[in-house]
């Protein structure tokens, strides 16, 4: 009995110890807004340039990379696997699909491209835990790949929203039909543009020019 009461005992001990690990790793709206997240030019151009590129779903993720004049470099899409709202492992998958589509800028004293979230999910605009762990996802993964920290942009069915500007629009939103690429990869590709797409199993990797 008294094994049993220790074990139990021991288990609760490290759930919580788990549990307030996972909250540190998210950031608040406030943290977040002080951070000097550099601002998007246009916003809009950029929410719909993905949109039509990966064809989110809720739960789906789309990290992109872009230059110095805002034009698409690089982007990547996948499915959120992890149970639980966790930075540490929203860092490493964002981390993973970085990796696979573009190379790091480290030997760079100062980054010059800037990696931007655009996340599809349920629920309204109002800032969430999942959304924190994102944030503190994103900011980690940049650091260790050697770029600027920028947008986090969430995609619901009643529009998308830049998290701590306050800006956002209703289309596109998690529902809508892609636009026309073609439009928008002339009006944000550069010469060459990688990307890569993936389900919650296999990350498929696809180029295009």
């Amino acid at each position: 009995m008294t094994f049993g009461f220790a074990s139990s005992a021991a288990t609760s001990i490290t759930a919580r110890a788990n549990s307030a690990s996972r909250l540190a790793r998210m950031l608040q709206p406030g943290e977040w807004a002080e951070a000097g997240i550099p601002l998007l030019r246009n916003p809009r151009e950029v929410v719909s340039g993905l949109h039509a590129r990966h064809q989110p779903i809720p739960t789906t993720a789309v990290v992109a990379v872009l230059d110095p004049e805002e034009r698409l470099t690089a982007s990547a899409s996948f499915t959120r696997r992890a149970a639980l709202a966790d930075g540490w492992d929203f860092r490493n998958a964002l981390l993973a699909n970085l990796r696979r589509v573009i190379p790091h800028d480290l030997r760079r004293r100062t980054p010059v491209r800037t990696a931007v979230l655009l996340y599809c999910r349920e629920g309204d605009e109002r800032w969430t835990e999942e959304d924190g762990a994102w944030m503190w996802g994103l900011r980690d993964a940049c650091t260790l790949h050697g770029l600027r920290c920028g947008a986090y942009i969430t995609l619901t069915r009643g529009g998308w929203q830049v998290l701590g500007e306050g800006r956002g629009g209703r289309r596109p939103n998690s529902t809508s039909s892609p636009g026309d690429l073609a439009e928008v990869s002339a009006a944000t590709e550069p010469v060459e543009l990688r990307t890569a797409s993936g389900a919650s199993e296999v990350l498929r990797r696809t180029a295009a020019r």
